[in-house]
């Protein structure tokens, strides 16, 4: 029976490459001199810091564009507020979303189950879905209706087996 994986992953090796990508940029340009910025990476979250909320903003938008030149999705973030610091700093921590959680498993679960397609059958495995039908062309009709819906959460597809 051939069945396929929906997993939500995030590449760590790119992120880290962007962010890195973003501190020089963030060092070396005109209208950040003096303002403080910074944004680093500590396990699964970036923190961005600058003198000014405006300023924060470009550095938001200074990090996004390295992320999406390296492919990594802008789902995958899930922003904090900004905070207070001291001397009129502020900063934000932006998490990095991984793996598929209960609720949006659920959503995507009933999703697939409202395609209408009856030897399409998902359960959910941790972190990830398992998704299994009788036909190949059935699993690549729910990929595309996949991709097709936005759940807020960068999807993969991955393990699929004849």
């Amino acid at each position: 029976m051939p069945t396929f994986d929906i997993v939500s992953e995030v590449d760590l090796q790119e992120v880290r490459n962007a962010v890195d990508q973003a501190a020089r940029e963030l060092a070396n340009r005109f209208d950040f001199k003096g303002t403080g910025s910074t944004v680093e990476l500590s396990g699964s979250e970036l923190r961005l810091t600058s003198n000014a909320e405006e300023r924060l903003k470009a550095v938001i938008q200074v990090v996004e564009e390295k992320l999406v030149k390296r492919k990594v999705s802008l789902k995958a973030l899930d922003y904090g507020k900004v905070e207070e610091g001291s001397k009129g700093a502020v900063r934000q921590t932006v998490t990095l979303k991984a793996g598929v959680d209960a609720e949006r498993a659920k959503k995507i679960n009933t999703f697939l189950k409202g395609l209408g397609r009856k030897a399409l059958s998902s359960q959910t495995q941790g972190d990830q879905i398992r998704v299994s039908a009788k036909k190949r062309d059935d699993l690549q009709a729910a990929i595309a209706a996949l991709k097709a819906e936005d759940f807020d959460l960068p999807l993969q597809f991955t393990n699929f087996r004849d």
